[in-house]
């Protein structure tokens, strides 16, 4: 197992290397630079802008200009904002990360707790109406997009039932304990749901054809020959293959929240990396965005990592691949 996750870092150490080289050719190539984002007067002397490109490095050539931000980067230094003067990228994101953190946790953990168990029993009773519900709730969850989701959620159950904040922050000021938890579950809810609806659509369709197609196979019929009883069948046997794929979508998923949370964020006032990063693309604050698409980079990265991790400890057959 030990020589299994040591070949996968081995693995994991290259890609992001490559990582790191696209995020910097993105900024490069992309137009203006790091310059363009900081609010100049029409009226400076071109001495003074061109003094200032050399003091941001962005007269060296490229492989240098790579170099620096990399260096610089291994070390936490991010650069600084030039949209939010004189406060430092690293500062930026640790401020908001927490929060997208939270919001993506609460949408993966609503994924989880609605489409593994409905995608079980789908199987299990297929063609009943609980499958045609969950298959017809799979359909509308992957059509609709989160911004329409988002709106229609504040409408009805903010603006028509009252139930949920629409907007603000991560919850009230001024609470303690328990009230502050309640609170910030209460501004979770809506953009957190929103943000895992399309996720859980996939997980359940997912779920359910995995356990079709494992509950059909050699090994299965044969535990059942062998007077297994059914729930052991269900849970030790076909659940356990039928997570691998889950597994996989699970690595693939934190990197599709951050991403996903961007629209979300922005739709609920969320203060989160979203609405960081769309801050940044407007205002053309690169080392925000050069930041920001890191760090998506990175939790892809992690947790593909995870997942081949996983997979070893669901199915020890695979360490030996």
């Amino acid at each position: 197992m030990l020589k299994y996750i040591l070949r996968r870092i081995i693995q994991f150490i290259p890609m992001v290397f490559f990582l790191t080289v696209i995020v910097f050719l993105f900024a490069y190539l992309a137009p203006g630079d790091a310059l363009s984002g900081e609010a100049i007067d029409p009226n400076t002397p071109r001495e003074v802008i061109e003094e200032r490109r050399a003091a941001l490095g962005l007269n060296d050539p490229i492989h240098i200009q790579y170099w620096n931000w990399l260096r610089r980067a291994a070390t936490g230094d991010l650069g600084m904002s030039t949209h939010f003067t004189g406060r430092s990228v690293s500062e930026l994101i640790s401020q908001r990360l927490g929060n997208t953190f939270y919001l993506g946790a609460f949408a993966l953990f609503v994924t989880l707790i609605v489409s593994v168990p409905i995608g079980i029993y789908s199987a299990r009773k297929k063609y009943s109406v609980l499958d045609y519900a969950a298959t017809s709730f799979a359909f509308v969850g992957l059509a609709t997009p989160n911004f329409f989701a988002g709106l229609l959620a504040i409408y009805v159950f903010s603006f028509g039932l009252g139930w949920f904040p629409t907007q603000g922050s991560i919850g009230s000021p001024g609470l303690t304990g328990f009230e502050a938890f309640i609170s910030r579950i209460q501004h979770l809810v809506l953009p957190g749901v929103t943000l895992g609806l399309s996720s859980t659509a996939i997980f359940m369709r997912y779920m359910r054809s995995e356990m079709l197609d494992i509950k059909g196979s050699d090994f299965i019929r044969t535990a059942r020959a062998k007077g297994i009883g059914a729930n052991s069948v269900l849970y030790k046997h076909t659940l356990r293959n039928a997570m691998i794929p889950i597994v996989t979508l699970l690595g693939m998923e934190i990197g599709m929240l951050l991403s996903g949370a961007f629209i979300v964020e922005t739709v609920f006032n969320y203060p989160g990396i979203g609405t960081l990063f769309l801050s940044g693309m407007s205002n053309r604050d690169y080392p925000v965005i050069m930041a920001v698409n890191l760090l998506i980079g990175l939790s892809v990265l992690v947790g593909n990592l995870l997942a081949d991790i996983f997979y070893a400890v669901i199915d020890p057959r695979i360490r030996l691949d």
